[in-house]
């Protein structure tokens, strides 16, 4: 059977629109197939992607250089429109009661932008994997930990992924950050291959022997740390009793970052870094234009803060009754 990439991307639409359609409408060896059609298709009619030097982020000013303590969020332009957009009220999800799959849905649209752990591990046979995970940052600094949370699929289906499995068993693993030149090679790696297939060779990507642990780090990353595990925790859905996810932190051993990316203060330059995030469904986002927004000090800025807060209660005790 054969389907143009329009025809794949309308079917596909449907049957993700269309209300109780039948199960047998499409096979489901077929339906794997539709997605990755119409994903394409919608590839299609995007523009190119720019990666001119002048598509690079730079530094702005911050949103709002006038600020003052106490001003309301419609006090600018844009900030009255983002208020204003607020007219059409709220949706309410009751996560006790909604579907698992929509709620995926949901909040990994709403928790956006995810950075991205590249894991590299081994099982205990020696197989080498390779995933991409958007549940993932640091932890703390002292001592150096970061998190990963590995969804976990059900009992019937094996239980832990690959990943989860194997840090669990060899207690080591590497965690790499993608960067924009190959967000395509890395993205491969979602593949639901067998466990014993690596995904290494489908990626093209360097395999960098690793100092302090066994599996290998991405060669192409700039900014790559050897882990060992520190805890692994698994999630047990409240009222189910099922293992819905395991939630890993890992201890940073080594940390590999690549002088190209260093600013002169030794710490990295995301506009030469170009790290990728997650957001909703099959998307992903590059960093855009940054700005800096200095922390308030209670040493330089305690005493108009104080006369700023005296004056508001004043104005709350002359409009008490």
């Amino acid at each position: 059977m054969f389907l143009s990439r329009t025809t794949a991307s309308q079917v596909f639409r449907t049957l993700r629109t269309t209300p109780n359609l039948p199960a047998t409408a499409v096979t489901p060896r077929l339906q794997p197939q539709l997605r990755t059609m119409a994903n394409n298709a919608s590839a299609a009619e995007l523009p190119a992607f720019d990666s001119d030097s002048a598509a690079k982020p730079k530094y702005t000013e911050a949103p709002n250089v006038g600020f003052v303590y106490g001003q309301k969020v419609e006090a600018t332009s844009d900030g009255k429109n983002w208020v204003e957009s607020a007219k059409d009220g709220w949706k309410i999800i009751d996560t006790s009661t909604e579907e698992p799959g929509k709620l995926y849905t949901l909040m990994i649209s709403g928790i956006v932008p995810r950075p991205i752990a590249f894991v590299s591990s081994l099982s205990e046979d020696g197989t080498e994997n390779l995933a991409p995970f958007s549940w993932f940052n640091q932890v703390t600094h002292n001592p150096p930990l970061i998190s990963v949370s590995v969804a976990a699929r059900p009992i019937s289906q094996g239980g832990d992924k690959d990943t989860a499995r194997n840090i669990k068993a060899t207690k080591e693993f590497t965690v790499n950050i993608i960067s924009e030149p190959f967000v395509e090679n890395a993205n491969v790696t979602s593949l639901d291959s067998p466990p014993n297939v690596s995904e290494w060779p489908l990626t093209g990507l360097t395999k960098e022997p690793s100092l302090r642990v066994k599996p290998a780090r991405v060669g192409e990353s700039a900014f790559s740390m050897e882990c060992e595990l520190f805890q692994a925790i698994d999630i047990i859905h409240p009222t189910s009793g099922e293992h819905t996810a395991t939630l890993v932190l890992g201890l940073v051993k080594l940390i590999h970052v690549r002088n190209d990316v260093l600013n002169e203060r030794g710490v990295v330059d995301f506009t030469k870094f170009r790290p990728v995030g997650r957001l909703g469904d099959i998307s992903y986002a590059r960093v855009g234009d940054a700005y800096r927004l200095t922390r308030p000090s209670w040493k330089l800025e305690g005493e108009k803060i104080s006369e700023f807060l005296k004056d508001v209660e004043k104005q709350a005790g002359g409009a008490a009754p």
